[in-house]
Parts: structure tokens; sequence; C-alpha cells
């Protein structure tokens, strides 16, 4: 019932080891299925190179599994509080990729400095303040749901517009329309990250890109007229 679901997911998770975004097995994609109120995810501690698409675990929105002989990974209930409260997601992706770690770890929004980060989002990349110990303490995966929802909140971000977070001390989320798409953002949130590192380091006072910039590059891509690759 669930093949095509479990080979878009097994598929996903390949391509983020592959992008060389993950250390090891820390790393997963997930896809759902809106129609069954189910979605796929990457099982625990299965190294990429032995995976195969009927290892994939599929778990219902409450974190059961409906199919699936492995545990599934150990993220599954930040993957389902993000498909609880945010209807138009189709795939959630999380990874160990190093600068944005990195930016994770110091705490701080990755500004935008240029037209990469531009073509992607009119905003920085926002950067989730470390959980608090009453959340640690409880149902820590879920709880790293709720404190995703309440940054995005916080700073007034739409998830339809902002497909990225870091979450202070860990790393990085992304999603997307698929779990494709969510590789994909990934793949953007780590070149950024690396490129705004290395602005940094170069001028430790770069300026952020001007508003009429953003607003360019963002819409001939995204904007009603776009025309980029068109």
């Amino acid at each position: 019932m669930y093949k095509d679901l479990k080979q878009e997911c097994y598929e996903a998770n390949m391509q983020l080891n592959a992008l060389n975004l993950v250390v090891y097995t820390f790393g997963n994609v997930s896809a759902v299925d809106r129609k069954n109120g189910v979605f796929a995810i990457k099982p625990s501690g299965v190294p990429y190179e032995d995976l195969k698409p009927e290892d994939i675990v599929i778990v219902d929105f409450d974190n059961n599994i409906v199919e699936g002989n492995m545990r599934p990974s150990s993220d599954t209930k930040t993957h389902a509080y993000l498909y609880k409260n945010w209807p138009n997601i189709g795939g959630v992706a999380h990874t160990h990729a190093t600068y944005s770690v990195a930016w994770a770890q110091s705490q701080r929004d990755i500004p935008i400095f240029g037209t990469t980060h531009a073509d992607h989002l009119t905003s920085d990349i926002p950067c989730a303040a470390p959980m608090s110990d009453a959340l640690i303490e409880g149902n820590y995966e879920h709880n790293t749901g709720i404190q995703i929802l309440d940054c995005f909140k916080e700073k007034n971000l739409s998830y339809e517009e902002v497909e990225m977070i870091l979450i202070g001390n860990h790393g990085p989320f992304a999603w997307g329309k698929n779990a494709a798409k969510a590789v994909y953002n990934s793949k953007v949130l780590e070149v950024v990250a690396e490129m705004a590192h290395l602005t940094l380091l170069i001028n430790p006072n770069a300026p952020r890109l001007k508003d009429s910039l953003i607003k360019k590059h963002y819409e001939r891509k995204h904007g009603k007229d776009s025309y980029y690759g068109q």
C-alpha cells in the first residue's frame, strides 16, 4: 500500500547522503501521505549504504507505527508535529551539515548577505533559541516541533515562505512541498551558511543585501511575474 511513499522517502534520504549533508547515520528525511494521514521516515541508526526502500517505516501523526519492522528515526516526533500543524508541507529533512550546525551552535540567524540567499527567501534564516530546561526534560523530540513553531510565531514568519530553520545548539530542519524539495532546501541552507561564514571572515562588517536586490531576486523566481527558469 505504501510502496511509492517508501520509495520517495528512500530516494530523498539517499540524496541527503549523496549531497554530504549527513554524518554517518545522523540525519533523516520524511515524506507525507496526507490522504491516509501517515508519513514515511528513515529507520533509526541504519547506515545509508545498507538502507533499502523496504526498511522505510510508516507512522501516523501520533507516532504509531503503521508499517515496518524497524524503529523509526529518533526525530520522528518532530516531523509528526510539523505535519500536524503545517498542512501544506509534504516533506521534512533534518541534517547535521557542518556550516548549518556551526551557525546553530553560534545561536545566530544567518543574515541575508547576497543574491543566492535572496533567490530562496527574503529574510534572514532564523535560529530558534535553545530549548528551555522544562522542554528538554519533557517530550524532547515533540518539543523540538514546538520550539520551531514558537520561533516562527515570535519572528512573524510564514512556513510557506521560509522553508528552513536552525535549532539553537542543535542543527537545521528544512521542509517543502515534497521530500525532494526538503532535501533541496537543506542543501541551499548549507551553501548559504558557508557563504555567510566566509563573508564575515573576509569582512566582519559586511552589509546586509539591500532591499531592492532582495525583492528583485526573490520575485524573479517566485513572484507573479517570475521569469527565472521559464
